[in-house]
């Protein structure tokens, strides 16, 4: 092996594990997200009428009352089917729950204040026994 291959090979790593860090920053809980359970989303859906977002990739079966599918990565794209207002409450739910954080993040950017995702998704809604289209 010559020096610049042994080089490669002691870079690759630590850049690897830098861009899994950097790559599942974007799945963490920011400060700007309410999270809430399955129970809680429930009840509040009993309550009001909500703006409910599911932006799991790829398209999956809808919890009852969902008013927008877009993919979580693709917000920007489909900014003008949000609300206009900026302070309307938006509910938001994956699979399991990181990708609503990455939708989140990006709604946050566009200017939104009022930001709630599905802690565990439409994984824990299910489990909770709650209704699907």
């Amino acid at each position: 092996m010559n020096s610049e291959t042994i080089v490669m090979k002691k870079l690759l790593f630590p850049i690897m594990v830098f861009m899994f860090i950097i790559t599942g920053c974007m799945f963490q809980k920011p400060d700007y997200l309410k999270v809430i359970t399955a129970t809680e989303l429930n009840r509040i859906m009993q309550n009001e009428d909500i703006f409910l977002v599911d932006v799991h990739t790829p398209e999956q079966q809808h919890i009852k009352g969902t008013d927008l599918f877009v993919p979580y990565n693709e917000i920007e794209k489909y900014k003008n089917k949000f609300p206009e207002d900026k302070n309307t409450a938006i509910y938001l739910y994956c699979q399991g729950g990181p990708m609503g954080n990455a939708a989140a993040r990006s709604l946050y950017e566009l200017g939104y204040r009022n930001l709630t995702n599905l802690e565990g998704g439409a994984e824990a809604w299910r489990k909770a026994g709650l209704d699907f289209e």
